[in-house]
């Protein structure tokens, strides 16, 4: 025999695969497609579950800037503010005076907080 003759022997006899190794390969890869399935559903979880996270996180503090936006609003003094700067508002016995700038004919700009 010449030595190609037995590489390709030796191939066949690698290539050759018993009863058992298939049932095994074939056990293989039922259980990686089972798998498959239940390890897509965790990711998509764990990402869903991130996103709730999240979106949480965002809403707890919008809740916290409403909160301090109620305490205000519950404050006298800042109700008086807002009153007269925003919408020019006299106490009884008041005068109230609106400066116009020279050359203006635009009308009374409110402050950027009102």
């Amino acid at each position: 025999m010449t030595t190609a003759t037995v590489r390709s022997e030796v191939r066949r006899s690698r290539l050759q695969l018993s009863p058992r190794a298939a049932i095994l390969a074939v056990v293989v890869t039922a259980l990686l497609i089972y798998l498959v399935v239940p390890l897509r559903t965790y990711i998509a979880q764990r990402d869903r579950l991130n996103q709730l996270e999240r979106q949480t996180q965002i809403l707890q503090e919008h809740k916290e800037r409403l909160q301090r936006q109620v305490q205000l609003l519950q404050d006298p003094a800042y109700l008086e503010r807002v009153a007269r700067e925003c919408l020019g508002m006299v106490k009884k016995g008041e005068i109230g005076f609106i400066v116009v700038p020279e050359g203006s004919a635009q009308s009374r700009i409110p402050p950027a907080d009102c």
